[in-house]
């Protein structure tokens, strides 16, 4: 999941952007000139609530089988967080719209549930009965990191000052801050931090096919899951490319600046073609959700006896 970021140009004010856009200015801070940049923005909307509800599906997935702790595989989810954890820096780092950091907290706020999802099934199917204080204080310690980081994030921006962070961003900066040179200090900045973000990403993947690909079975995950967030990427990489290039800014330019974030967005893309063609593979003749689940149950039970 990632946050699709705009920003850059005074509230309202069109001078810098003639002929466009007076709402898509006021809301978005985005100067849409023509049917291209519009079109950029509705996909770019759409990706962000494909986003959103990419993580309900695995939610009523985990509370029907059961065995979320081994259907998933931690370093999957913990990568996940990973990534939308410097996405939401980013977005303080950038005094972003609340729309975007409030997208933002939300990810990493789903992204938690997941993991304490993940934790109370670890706990029970162990026959621990301290799943719900373990939960509790997985999820306390987790806001707490993020408020932290929200406030350590948020004096930075101060410090900065009119400094932009570029995040996944449709780079909507103004031209004079792009200067003569490649990247400004800000730029080079966002560009590091969507870079690992784009990585953290990536990685998160091969974890969870290897985990799939172990089980020969893809029982406990949900599709849905993976599939909305390959039609969100999809979105988010057209609406990138549909955008047209800052006043000044040559398409080679503006796709460098988009660099690591199209990359991510591919990248992870065909990642998830991998596990779907894993569904595919492990669909045709596999136990039901109940029977794999005992023989799993009972597998955990024999290795704890002995």
């Amino acid at each position: 999941m990632a946050v699709r970021r705009w920003g850059g140009l005074p509230r309202g004010n069109l001078s810098d952007c003639p002929n466009g856009s007076r709402w898509a200015m006021d809301v978005f801070h985005e100067c849409a000139q023509d049917g291209r940049d519009i079109a950029s923005i509705v996909l770019g909307l759409i990706s962000i609530f494909c986003f959103a509800a990419a993580s309900f599906p695995q939610f009523y997935q985990a509370c029907k089988t059961g065995i979320m702790d081994r259907a998933l595989s931690i370093y999957f989810l913990l990568g996940w967080l990973g990534g939308d954890l410097l996405n939401l820096i980013g977005s303080f780092l950038a005094d972003q719209l609340p729309l975007q950091v409030y997208t933002a907290v939300y990810y990493v706020l789903a992204d938690l549930v997941m993991l304490a999802l993940y934790c109370y099934y670890k706990v029970k199917n162990q026959g621990g009965g301290f799943a719900a204080p373990i939960n509790a204080a997985f999820v306390f310690l987790s806001l707490g990191m993020v408020s932290t980081v929200s406030f350590v994030g948020r004096g930075a921006a101060m410090a900065q000052g009119s400094a932009t962070f570029k995040g996944r961003s449709l780079l909507s900066a103004p031209t004079d801050e792009l200067g003569s040179e490649p990247f400004t200090r800000s730029e080079i900045i966002g560009f590091t931090i969507g870079s690992i973000s784009s990585v953290l990403y990536l990685c998160s993947r091969v974890p969870q096919i290897y985990t799939n690909y172990k089980r020969k079975s893809t029982i406990g995950v949900s599709y849905s899951l993976f599939a909305l967030v390959m039609l969100g990427n999809s979105l988010y990489g057209v609406s990138v490319l549909l955008k047209n290039p800052e006043q000044g800014q040559g398409e080679g330019d503006y796709v460098l600046h988009h660099l690591p974030w199209l990359v991510g967005s591919l990248g992870v893309l065909s990642l998830d073609v991998v596990i779907s063609f894993q569904f595919l593979a492990y669909r045709r003749g596999r136990p039901s959700t109940r029977e794999e689940r005992d023989a799993l149950l009972g597998e955990q039970g024999d290795s704890l006896e002995s």
